[in-house]
């Protein structure tokens, strides 16, 4: 049986539906059919794929991921994605890992110096998954048949996979999580102020003071890391809280779009619309009708 059969068969035992994660760092995900787009923040993250695919829009940029490719993102990043091949026959099944900044760092000291090269910040990318990446994330998922094993064993197979991460198409981008100066850690701080305060308006001199920037550098490295500006990440922060609020029912539409930084309730309600495709009263609406099976 190869590494991706084995994967298979332990993805759909411990799976959760896709868009789900179950407790603990390693998790599984599948889906049965393709599925609508969903809009969250991604943290910094491993995954997998062992059957079907995946689409992900970040800003203006769409890339896929399907059987046999990884991908690493390594800054938060609200990302839109959905599932574009499966069935019940053959479903979705990915598995993948939150990426812990001090495992890494832990883990640098381990390599070469010369290893550790300075490269511009990505904060994501898709490659094709080595075997022994592969066979290190079988070995993963199996300890969840074992918990007695997976406490001890577990905090060491993951440093595995962080180690193989390290040394695989992306090490360059994965290095970069654990190095405090690196350019993408400083990028990381401005991204979690923005989401901190994304209520409140920002200021770019401030953001590149902040990271000891220019502020042309930090743009440029900004844009690098997430495909778009300070500005629009912080939109789309806004925009993503504000619909959790609105399927919590946390107030009416307008004292929602006032409470996540919108002084104009039309600019508030065109904008939403544009990123999920209805205005938040009716897209309240087809989402609860989904849950209920209407």
């Amino acid at each position: 049986m190869s590494s991706v059969e084995e994967l298979q068969g332990l993805i759909k035992r411990h799976a959760a539906p896709a868009g789900e994660r179950g407790p603990g760092c390693m998790f599984a995900v599948s889906a049965d059919a393709p599925t609508e787009i969903q809009h969250h923040v991604l943290e910094p993250t491993f995954v997998v794929v062992a059957q079907g695919a995946k689409r992900a829009m970040l800003g203006d940029e769409v890339f896929e991921y399907r059987q046999g490719q990884f991908l690493v993102v390594t800054v938060d990043l609200p990302i839109a994605g959905c599932v574009i091949q499966a069935s019940p026959e053959l479903p979705y099944l990915a598995a993948g890992l939150k990426l812990q900044p001090a495992t890494v760092s832990s883990l640098l000291l381990e390599m070469d110096p010369a290893d550790v090269a300075a490269s511009e910040p990505a904060g994501f990318a898709v490659s094709d998954a080595p075997e022994a990446l592969l066979d290190t994330v079988v070995r993963m998922l199996r300890l969840k048949d074992s918990p007695r094993d997976a406490a001890v064993l577990g905090p060491l197979v993951e440093r595995e996979l962080v180690w193989r991460l390290l040394h695989s198409a992306q090490g360059a981008m994965v290095r970069q999580i654990g190095l405090a100066d690196s350019r993408l850690s400083q990028i990381g701080r401005a991204i979690r102020f923005i989401r901190d305060h994304h209520a409140e308006a920002i200021s770019i001199p401030m953001l590149a003071d902040m990271v000891a920037m220019s502020e042309s550098s930090f743009h440029r490295h900004f844009r690098g890391a997430t495909t778009m500006s300070p500005l629009q990440y912080q939109k789309l922060i806004r925009l993503q809280e504000a619909r959790a609020r609105v399927m919590a029912d946390a107030g009416d539409v307008a004292a929602i779009g006032y409470s996540v930084g919108y002084d104009s309730p039309s600019q508030f309600s065109r904008e939403y619309s544009r990123l999920f495709g209805a205005p938040p009263g009716r897209d309240k609406l087809r989402l609860g009708q989904r849950a209920v099976g209407a």
